[in-house]
């Protein structure tokens, strides 16, 4: 017989989605980028301000 009850079921078979942190994060390619430019551009000031005049 066709179940027409209205309550919710959990699905067993659906995958828990894992929390996602910091490392994913860091691992997008737009923001190691993003942060590669303004490590390169606070290099090259510190390395102005030391050997430079």
């Amino acid at each position: 017989m066709l179940d027409t009850s209205r309550e919710t079921v959990p699905a067993a078979d659906a995958p828990a989605e894992e929390p996602r942190g910091c490392l994913f994060a860091l691992s997008q390619p737009p923001l190691m980028i993003f942060l590669g430019v303004i490590g390169c551009l606070l290099l090259m000031a510190a390395v102005h301000d030391l050997f430079v005049l």
